[in-house]
């Protein structure tokens, strides 16, 4: 995983809610479930410690009993979005299919949370209960597949960026409703994009031009399904050339 980028580490585990909080009508899951909802119908940019104790009838001061800041609370949102995703268990003989259903359920339900996504891409780190869940059963589909250990956390981390990232560009699609644009509307994006294209000078951009057919191509989910395939292929390539061992030797060397 990126090492550069600073986490936010697991406050909830690291900070337990207060046995006594001042208010004892209010608690952390009643906090984070409103925030939740606040983002579901209004967006990540609505959130705020004073738009969820609106919602409660109460001040932002009797938050912070329960929620240490604002940072903790998206936190937190983002670990109850993935509360509901399904946990496969891992059959070796069908590992590909279960990664690539994982996947996808996983990223319905970040698309499903308005513009959550964004926020998913500040927190490149797992650190709380169910999204240390979701990492876990990914390392576990893709050892069953015989992946070597650092294939696996390369491969890991190369998934969740890319289900982030695909997330994130949906969302970005969406109207403040959170509904998703039916076919005639995509179509009419897409043919913008194309008639845009096709305005640039062919002496300069002779390739993109050639292939404005293919880039703009939208058939269901089959670019994502593709990017999903071509990376588990590069991870089976990686552990049979050798790959991993490289890195292992690389990332010694380097200590």
């Amino acid at each position: 995983m990126n090492a550069t980028a600073r986490p936010t580490w697991p406050s909830p585990w690291a900070a337990p809610e207060p046995r006594n909080p001042k208010r004892r009508t209010l608690s952390r899951e009643l906090i984070v479930e409103t925030a939740l909802a606040i983002v579901d119908a209004e967006g990540l940019d609505a959130l705020s410690m004073r738009r969820v104790s609106q919602e409660l009838n109460t001040g932002p001061a009797s938050l912070y009993a329960h929620v240490g800041s604002k940072d903790q609370l998206v936190e937190l949102v983002l670990d109850l979005a993935h509360a509901d995703l399904v946990h496969p268990v891992a059959d070796p003989g069908q590992w590909r299919e279960q990664v690539k259903e994982f996947l996808s359920q996983a990223r319905d339900n970040l698309i499903s949370h308005n513009d959550l996504a964004r926020a998913a891409l500040v927190s490149n780190i797992p650190t709380l209960p169910h999204q240390l869940d979701a990492a876990e059963t990914l390392i576990v589909l893709l050892r069953t597949g015989g992946l070597p250990e650092q294939v696996v956390a390369y491969g890991v981390d190369l998934l969740a960026l890319y289900l982030v990232a695909s997330a994130h560009e949906v969302s970005q699609r969406r109207g403040h409703d959170n509904a998703p644009a039916d076919q005639e509307q995509t179509e009419a994006y897409l043919d913008g994009v194309r008639s845009y294209f096709g305005s640039l000078p062919p002496e300069r951009y002779p390739a993109l031009l050639s292939m404005i057919g293919p880039l703009t191509r939208n058939v269901g989910d089959e670019r994502w399904e593709f990017g999903v395939d071509v990376i588990l292929a590069g991870l089976e390539q990686a552990a049979r050339s050798g790959g991993a061992a490289q890195a292992e030797r690389r990332s010694s060397e380097a200590r």
